[in-house]
């Protein structure tokens, strides 16, 4: 009993945290449209916040991953879940893409709009600053150049590399790996902590963001540009709601809005700093909480948050279709279907770049269809609200994402997740790190390494 009331008092204090982050991106948004000079001018203070949160990932994913691969014994389960996770991400991107092109052509939301010349020279900016890197450019990005530069560089697909192969490492040290296992599973403890200690700083930080986002946006290009900003808004929430509700309901028998409720503060935190990367540490601890064993979560999270990007692949839709209809060239079905499928293997390589829809999207263009560019401009001043639109609607489809993974597995404990939406089992919000859920991704060892002496 004084356990159960000392995790209630964390809540509480946390719970007052989230609230104060509400009053400060409302406060945010309010300077942003009444003195938007100033605001621009606390641009730095939202990116500080994010950069604490960045600092955070890298640690966090090899944590997770080294304690989720290091405590199966079949690596052929990690290659399971992996391959899984690919063929979902690929399956569902043809389906944003699919979505946004029907919304896109019903909607047309460019007609009537006019070019200017200098909106011209801002679509070839984008394109100039857009990621250039080939196929096989970006396969050997994700190699780094030492074992250690993966978690200075900050790059996702590099330390799940390196991450992998710890715990395979470590697969195949058995006993002898387990006084290593139990040091990493400390330094994990550490780090979320760490990270819990930085979530008090989020008020400030969504302040200072969404502040700069209003004031550089303005009222005039809002006003403007409304149609497509509601267009993508509404089919984003399609896709979410119908798309991911129905087959989460359907393969796991979840409820989704039981699962966006479980992830608010989450969602809260990416629409205040206009970042999704300040919700990726918080939904690798929450979905291991959920019931989801720490081999899947480890390799579906941060795979999916470079190739699962539903959000952008709605975008790269709609803002194509409008491009093409404000600038008076529509585009044909195949045209827009070639287009398409070239830009969500681009998307790929710009996964994890800030800014990176807008950059894919002029980069994409430029190689594409050149003579579409310059109508990037038209959209520059509302990029920023609709990227919290993609990065909120990315981030619910690496959430059913994990949960689909893992039922699939059958890695995913479904009572738990029951008790776990009706609050029974509240998430401490204080170490992020839940000691009991550790039991059931072990439980494989104890039943496999039975037959290796016997072998």
């Amino acid at each position: 009993m004084p356990v159960q009331s000392r995790s209630q008092g964390r809540r509480d204090r946390t719970h007052y945290l989230y609230i104060a982050v509400v009053v400060a991106a409302i406060a945010g948004a309010v300077l942003g449209l009444v003195a938007p000079d100033a605001a621009v001018e606390l641009k730095p203070i939202g990116t500080g916040f994010v950069n604490l949160i960045k600092m955070m990932i890298s640690p966090i994913i090899f944590c997770t991953i080294v304690l989720g691969v290091g405590s199966v014994r079949k690596a052929a389960k990690v290659g399971k879940v992996g391959g899984l996770a690919l063929g979902y991400f690929v399956v569902m991107s043809f389906v944003a893409l699919a979505i946004g092109l029907v919304v896109g052509n019903i909607l047309q939301p460019g007609d009537g709009l006019h070019l200017t010349d200098a909106l011209k020279d801002v679509g070839q900016a984008q394109a100039k600053d857009a990621p250039a890197e080939s196929l096989p450019d970006f396969v050997l990005s994700i190699i780094p150049v030492t074992l250690i530069s993966a978690f200075t560089e900050g790059q996702v697909l590099q330390t799940l590399l390196v991450a992998l192969l710890v715990g395979f490492g470590l697969q195949a040290m058995g006993s002898a790996g387990e006084p290593v296992l139990r040091g990493i599973g400390h330094i994990q403890k550490l780090v979320f902590r760490v990270l819990s200690m930085i979530m008090w700083a989020a008020p400030v930080g969504a302040f200072g963001a969404l502040a700069a986002v209003v004031g550089s946006a303005g009222v005039d290009a809002l006003k403007a540009l409304a149609t497509i900003m509601l267009g993508f808004y509404v089919t984003c929430l399609i896709f979410v709601v119908v798309v991911l509700g129905l087959i989460l309901r359907l393969v796991a028998g979840v409820n989704l809005f039981q699962l966006l409720k479980y992830l608010g503060r989450e969602f809260l935190l990416i629409v205040s700093t206009s970042s999704s990367e300040s919700a990726l540490p918080r939904l690798i601890a929450k979905m291991e909480h959920l019931g989801v064993s720490r081999p899947v979560v480890g390799i579906t999270v941060p795979t999916g948050y470079s190739f699962n990007l539903d959000g952008t692949m709605i975008y790269l839709t709609m803002a194509s279709l409008f491009i093409a209809d404000s600038m008076g060239q529509p585009l044909a079905i195949g045209q827009q279907i070639t287009l398409l499928l070239f830009m969500m293997i681009a998307s790929k390589g710009a996964a994890g770049v800030t800014g990176a829809g807008l950059a894919t999207l002029a980069g994409a263009l430029q190689s594409h269809k050149p003579a579409l560019v310059d109508g990037v401009g038209l959209i520059v001043g509302i990029d920023r609200f609709m990227s919290e639109a993609r990065a909120v609607t990315n981030f619910a489809g690496n959430a059913v994402a994990t949960v689909l993974i893992g039922t699939w597995t059958k890695e995913f404990d479904r009572e738990r997740a029951e008790r776990v939406f009706a609050g029974e089992l509240p998430f401490d919000e204080t170490t992020l790190v839940d000691d009991g859920h550790g039991e059931p991704p072990a439980e494989p060892v104890t039943t496999e390494k039975e037959p290796v002496p016997a072998a």
